[in-house]
């Protein structure tokens, strides 16, 4: 077998998963006594300060032997999940008060933003 042969084979199906700035890749590999093992692999986008982006990316293994119980497992916890919380996602972006928090500034509320006194009078023609 030449090295074509193994770079064709190193992926034998693959299912992409688009989950807004992360990314999920499903591969069956080959091992090199030629059985077939999963890999999962989280992709994450990051945006850097200049506009410009990198991903962060983690990878799990998943051996045939551990399908049965990876799956039951992954089966339970997700069934759990719904079943405590529902499937409508529960976030602190979704409430009203939410501002994103950059290092460890105070967090604002919706209330003390609409004070007057939170607003420092800056006439912008002496800037």
């Amino acid at each position: 077998m030449n090295n074509n042969d193994m770079m064709e084979k190193e992926e034998i199906f693959s299912k992409v998963l688009r989950a807004g700035r992360r990314t999920y890749f499903f591969d069956v590999r080959a091992t090199k006594a030629e059985d077939y093992y999963l890999t999962i692999t989280e992709s994450k986008k990051f945006t850097n300060d200049d506009g410009s982006y990198h991903y962060k990316k983690h990878k799990i293994y998943i051996y045939k032997e551990d399908f049965a119980e990876f799956k039951d497992i992954l089966a339970e916890m997700t069934d759990y999940i719904i079943k405590e919380k529902g499937d409508e996602v529960i976030s602190e972006r979704h409430q009203k008060d939410f501002k994103k928090e950059y290092d460890n500034t105070p967090r604002v509320t919706e209330d003390e933003l609409k004070t007057p006194e939170s607003f420092t009078d800056i006439d912008f023609d002496d800037i």
